[in-house]
């Protein structure tokens, strides 16, 4: 079972994303891994490991600053397109993990790897948690910034299938991202959107407004790429700027200051839960032909070694037979519906 992995993706490469590999490979055993960057700084850094970490040297490296289609195309030694080179050309690879330029691991996806026959768009989809137990995903949350109605119905399907092998849940619920919650709300890519999602093999359960979003009683929250981001971003930067007033107003108050010490296992606990992405790793960017896992560019260790994890649960959950499974459905129904 092996995962390739961007070596110099992300902020703090390539640092933490080895030690994020190392963590991986002491938990599970059975786990090798292809690291793809710059061999001669690479190499110092797997002392111990070499039997189970594999090196492709790339001179290159792909900037946020980069335009993602040229540098596909024109850097074709970076750290990026040296890993999707392995994750297409060798079966033994079952996925890729990147916290690189986000435009480029989805032009790399599009380019080198191919989208699942029948699924207009592939799309990204983070998880954050909500005010109950459960947590929610959107999709999209920046891959595509115009959508048309038919790439909304496919992000439906893709990601219900996605909540139901993270969470084992059978028919989560599936929400559109809307400015109200009556049916016929909307913009027109909306209206036009709702009936399909009404209409698919899915658990929909119509519109939601973006204060429903952590509210627990959605799921799946399905947007275009413009307005998904816009939600997912402001709803991280509420968080953090929350956690700050609250910091702050601890430390200006010495009863405060004296109630931290007494609730110091609550504030741990609320700082595991908001960050899940220690438990669950990157966004997959679904509808892909294999899995390709999208970090945070600033994320650590921790987070590079959960979504390696991240990426063998796919895997062994058959993801992407699951998502053209779904599509299947979705054609037979309409086929019987054009029958009648």
């Amino acid at each position: 079972m092996k995962v390739v992995v961007d070596a110099f993706g992300g902020d703090n490469a390539p640092l933490e994303i080895v030690e994020g590999v190392k963590l991986a490979l002491n938990k599970i055993k059975e786990l090798e891994v292809i690291l793809c960057g710059k061999e001669e700084t690479l190499k110092p850094m797997i002392e111990g490991y070499q039997n189970r970490i594999e090196i492709i040297d790339a001179d290159e490296i792909i900037k946020n600053e980069d335009h993602p289609t040229l540098a596909i195309r024109q850097k074709k030694n970076s750290s990026l397109v040296r890993a999707y080179d392995i994750l297409k050309e060798r079966d033994d690879v079952i996925g890729l993990v990147s916290a690189g330029s986000t435009g480029a691991v989805l032009a790399g996806a599009i380019m080198k790897i191919g989208r699942i026959k029948g699924i207009s768009r592939p799309a990204l989809a983070p998880i954050l948690p909500t005010k109950k137990s459960s947590d929610v995903i959107i999709i999209d949350s920046g891959a595509n910034i115009d959508c048309k109605p038919i790439n909304l119905l496919h992000f439906a399907l893709m990601g219900s299938a996605y909540y139901s092998i993270i969470y084992n849940k059978e028919n989560p619920r599936v929400a559109l991202l809307n400015n109200g919650s009556e049916e016929g709300k909307g913009n027109e890519l909306a209206k036009e959107s709702f009936p399909l999602l009404k209409g698919a093999p899915i658990n929909f359960i119509g519109n939601k407004e973006g204060g429903d979003f952590m509210s627990g009683d959605v799921d799946v929250m399905v947007a275009d790429g413009f307005a998904g981001n816009a939600l997912l971003k402001g709803t991280e930067g509420a968080v953090m700027a929350v956690l700050s007033l609250m910091k702050h107003s601890i430390k200006s108050h010495f009863w405060s200051k004296i109630g931290y010490i007494f609730m110091k296992k609550t504030f741990k606990e609320l700082k595991g839960r908001i960050d899940i992405l220690n438990k669950h790793g990157g966004s997959p960017l679904l509808g892909c032909k294999k899995l390709v896992v999208k970090n945070h560019g600033s994320c650590k260790r921790n987070n590079i070694c959960a979504s390696i994890e991240q990426t063998i649960v796919l895997n062994d959950s058959k993801l992407i037979n699951k998502i053209e499974e779904a599509l299947a459905k979705l054609n037979i129904e309409k086929n019987d519906e054009a029958v009648l």
